[in-house]
């Protein structure tokens, strides 16, 4: 069956988070990715630098090692270039263009090339030779403040919300580059910035704000959208926003006087808050949503990443998997979120060791044996 994006070719340099997320979504989509690593090994099951990450993000890729910093490797990387669709670089700006391997560099051969470059804080700006990773955006961008309650310090995340904004955007970006192409037969340059994903965020919390307005008091939880204990020492998540399932809520715990006080503040707001607490802790998590479930009320289980592979409706979707990997053995694989209904995605292979295809795309370049042991030798691959 057809991918969506079969025959679209991306070569990735990309060795950060965000880069990599793209080109996992992309490449569950059919892209043909060849991941342009450095030369050094992971190989073996003891060798931490295999960082788990990698297990999802980086199946359905190739691995070539190519020493940007050598000429012979350089030119590896233009022919590679001419036949690609995209070129995905996440180093330092001004990086690629001192190796030689910069958007200007590579469309004189390839006018085509759909180039994304994907940092910290943006090509441009003061900010742009600082180092940073996904909790300094957050911070900067004003996000990491949101994820707090009145006079308590902002929460760190336990994953990297600025990196996947980003990585979402790259791959929004590079999608609307390839139907632009289709128009104009051009491609294109792409500044993606980690900085400016995780503000892109705020338009959902304050996409009205305007000059000379106050900003809005953070409010923390209300009754009704909050997080509780329950008698087995696990959480539930009431994420109620319907006035009729307040009611039906209040109405289950035997205290309708607390109909009128859904996002009631103050004293009446913690004695709503405090009630929800304590009759909470009466019973079980699976008790609660059996109960709660039935009467149409917005409630689930906090699942922990484990029992969330393990949930029905996850399972149900195919987006909890388990695959063979030639390292790690056993492992657990993200499904493939978009669902098509004529040409689906589809996972064609786990993550590759470092450099296991670089015989392989050498050859398809036309290199003869002779020439790729040369190239070892010159410590280009």
């Amino acid at each position: 069956m057809t991918l969506p994006m079969q025959d679209i070719k991306i070569l990735d340099t990309g060795t950060l988070t965000p880069g990599k997320y793209c080109t996992f979504i992309l490449g569950d989509l059919g892209a043909e990715v060849t991941r342009v690593e450095r030369p050094i090994s992971r190989n073996t099951p003891e060798d931490s630098r295999f960082p788990n990450e990698d297990l999802v993000l980086n199946r359905n890729k190739k691995s070539i090692t190519l020493n940007l910093r050598t000429e012979e490797a350089r030119q590896v990387f233009y022919e590679l270039s001419e036949k690609a669709d995209i070129v995905l670089e996440s180093y330092r700006p001004g990086v690629a263009k001192r190796i030689g391997i910069d958007y200007e560099t590579i469309k004189k051969t390839n006018p085509r090339i759909i180039y994304c470059s994907l940092s910290g804080y943006g090509q441009d700006g003061p900010y742009n030779q600082l180092p940073g990773f996904d909790i300094i955006f957050m911070a900067i961008s004003g996000l990491l403040a949101l994820i707090s309650g009145p006079n308590e310090p902002p929460i760190v995340p336990g994953l990297y919300l600025s990196d996947t904004a980003a990585g979402l955007l790259a791959t929004i970006g590079i999608l609307t580059a390839l139907l632009v192409r289709e128009r104009t037969g051009k491609g294109q340059y792409l500044d993606i910035s980690m900085l400016d994903g995780a503000f892109s965020w705020l338009a959902l919390a304050y996409g009205s704000q305007y000059p000379g307005q106050k900003p809005p008091v953070l409010m923390g939880p209300s009754p009704g959208y909050n997080v509780y204990q329950t008698k087995d020492g696990n959480y539930i998540a009431l994420g109620i926003g319907r006035p009729q399932s307040w009611e039906n809520l209040c109405k289950a715990m035997d205290r309708e006087d607390f109909v009128d006080y859904q996002w009631v503040m103050g004293e009446k707001r913690e004695e709503t808050l405090s009630f929800l607490k304590r009759i909470f802790k009466s019973k079980s998590r699976d008790e609660w949503l059996s109960q709660l479930q039935a009467l149409d009320i917005e409630i689930g289980p906090v699942n922990t990443p484990l029992e969330a592979f393990f949930d029905p409706q996850i399972l149900h979707r195919q987006m909890a998997l388990e695959v063979n990997h030639p390292i790690k053995g056993r492992v657990r694989q993200v499904g493939i979120p978009i669902k098509f209904s004529e040409t689906p995605g589809e996972m064609r292979g786990v993550a590759p060791l470092i450099g296991q295809d670089t015989q392989e795309v050498l050859e398809g370049l036309g290199y003869t044996q002779e020439r790729i042991e040369q190239l070892r030798k010159a410590q280009a691959i």
